[in-house]
């Protein structure tokens, strides 16, 4: 793709195991802007439920994004469903000891984003140039299904920032008819 195609696309990913309980933040968040009238989506966002398959994630991003929006927990010390815009930035995350490709498991939004570096490096694409997480402070995070009160009362709240965020950084689509004929 070249890119003027990619330029204006956001990819917005939802991360998280559904059955730990309030780590299913991301992923019903991306639930939940998926069930909305596709017009409140601005021109070129994308959805992704990414789970906990982070290599998936990394290897999607090499189609080339203009922004990414990650939507996972974050643990800040916050009460539980204190929500956080953090800005990313391009630049490779710092982390620690990185899993292999292989370890899907262990591979948090940090890990993805440095896999992802490292895939560049050896598979070329384009890098997205605005990375952002919306994070959730959880509450529980133990074997189980459904998210807690705190957390389950942040999604709608979520949504609304990740499609500030989107519009923000979306690129107007021009006009299919720009010369329109009055009747």
């Amino acid at each position: 793709m070249s890119g003027t195609e990619t330029s204006g696309r956001t990819l917005v990913a939802g991360v998280g195991n559904i059955f730990l309980r309030d780590d299913g933040f991301g992923v019903e968040t991306v639930r939940r802007l998926g069930a909305l009238d596709p017009s409140r989506l601005p021109p070129g966002t994308e959805l992704m439920d990414a789970g906990i398959r982070g290599v998936h994630l990394a290897y999607r991003l090499l189609e080339g994004y203009r922004t990414l929006v990650l939507v996972d927990l974050v643990n800040r010390g916050g009460p539980p469903g204190t929500l956080y815009t953090i800005d990313v930035g391009p630049g490779p995350p710092e982390t620690g000891q990185r899993p292999g490709p292989l370890d899907t498991h262990a591979m948090d939004p940090a890990t993805v984003l440095a896999l992802l570096h490292d895939l560049h490096a050896g598979a070329g694409g384009t890098l997205p140039d605005e990375v952002y997480v919306i994070g959730c402070e959880p509450r529980d995070t133990g074997e189980g299904i459904g998210l807690s009160p705190p957390v389950a009362e942040a999604v709608e709240r979520a949504v609304d920032l990740v499609l500030d965020l989107a519009a923000r950084h979306a690129v107007p689509v021009p006009d299919p008819d720009p010369v329109r004929q009055k009747n």
